[in-house]
């Protein structure tokens, strides 16, 4: 059922999924939504309950699907859970642009697209596009399958709520850092009424709608004749929505960061081990046993690097098609090893 499982959700998001409504985003938003107006929230804002706010979710389909004990329910709720926890649709039409822009020689567009991936993926290491694109297989795809194969739905359900709450949590702190250089600008002061929008829309689409609306609500009630505002009640004013959420606090980002971190970290070097398996094995199994014990190194860091070692590119092609193109194709190699690993342990009897 497992094996089932994957495999329909693997050809459905390739082959059917056009929508907004097969991605985790709006589930995870909605989501918020609800903590924000209920009771929730103070579980969410608790030293120790914002863990099981986190996995609150997950558990409630777990425990519905034990209570039915329905086969045929379980793997339609577990093919659909995971199709949207893979659901990448956003990423994969900017990788298009940018292959259709390689394609006719648009240089510009090319690097357009890909900055935006990048922007959008909210990576925190610097990099070249190709290992962008692996990240975000990681991040999609592999970490998914991962613990959909070790917990089911539950595992997929949580994952993907840590997923979007990571790449929210950075979006704000980023939309924060842009306010602050722009009030700390004497000269970009005149220009940030009209400039709001423009910003914010760069920001993920987590965010974006909720800012927008708290400063155009701030600009059309403010007085005209009010006195000017200072730097600082600016900058608080225009922060304090990105504050609002349940994880906008330092504890509770903290709390996040380190429930993702142990999420990724035993599936980024079983990942990486994949490489080592369909890459170039002696480079990539040094590079992971580097990190094979190593509890703080970031887990992009670890997917990056036996990426490239597992995929030895000359300098002058990367950041080109070149690069791009033979770090998407070891990825999917990979995700390929692993499909067939998966089908041996269900023939074997180790998978259900």
């Amino acid at each position: 059922m497992t094996l089932i499982s994957m495999l329909l959700a693997l050809i459905i998001e390739r082959l059917a999924v056009r929508s907004d409504a097969w991605q985790a985003r709006p589930y995870c938003q909605a989501y918020l939504k609800l903590t924000a107006g209920s009771g929730l929230k103070q579980l969410a804002e608790h030293q120790y309950g914002r863990y099981l706010w986190i996995l609150l979710p997950g558990l409630l389909v777990a425990v519905l699907l034990h209570l039915l004990d329905n086969r045929l329910l379980t793997l339609v709720v577990n093919t659909l859970v995971l199709l949207v926890g893979i659901g990448c649709w956003h990423y994969r039409q900017l990788y298009k642009q940018y292959l259709n822009a390689q394609e006719r020689g648009d240089a510009e567009a090319a690097h357009l697209a890909m900055q935006q991936i990048s922007q959008d993926s909210r990576s925190t290491v610097d990099s070249s596009q190709g290992l962008t694109l692996v990240w975000l297989n990681f991040r999609y795809y592999a970490a998914v399958v991962f613990w959909f194969l070790i917990l089911g739905a539950f595992g997929v359900i949580t994952y993907a709520l840590l997923r979007h709450l990571n790449e929210q949590t950075a979006t704000e702190q980023a939309a924060a850092a842009k306010v602050v250089d722009e009030h700390s600008d004497p000269l970009a002061e005149s220009e940030t009424a009209a400039g709001y929008s423009a910003d914010y829309s760069q920001a993920d689409y987590s965010t974006a709608d909720d800012i927008s609306d708290d400063i155009s609500a701030e600009n059309s009630g403010a007085d005209n004749s009010a006195e000017p505002v200072t730097m600082d009640a600016a900058i608080d004013s225009d922060t304090e929505s990105l504050s609002a959420e349940p994880v906008s606090a330092p504890a509770a980002r903290d709390a996040l960061n380190c429930m993702l971190h142990w999420a990724d970290w035993f599936p980024a070097r079983l990942f990486g081990l994949g490489f080592a398996l369909v890459g170039h094995f002696s480079r990539a199994s040094n590079a992971l046993l580097g990190y094979f014990l190593d509890f703080t190194a970031s887990n992009e860091q670890v997917v990056k690097d036996v990426a490239r070692a597992a995929e030895p590119l000359p300098e002058e092609v990367v950041n080109g098609i070149e690069d791009t193109s033979s770090m998407v194709q070891l990825a999917k190699r990979n995700m390929l090893f692993f499909l067939a690993f998966t089908a041996i342990l269900t023939l074997s009897g180790w998978l259900g």
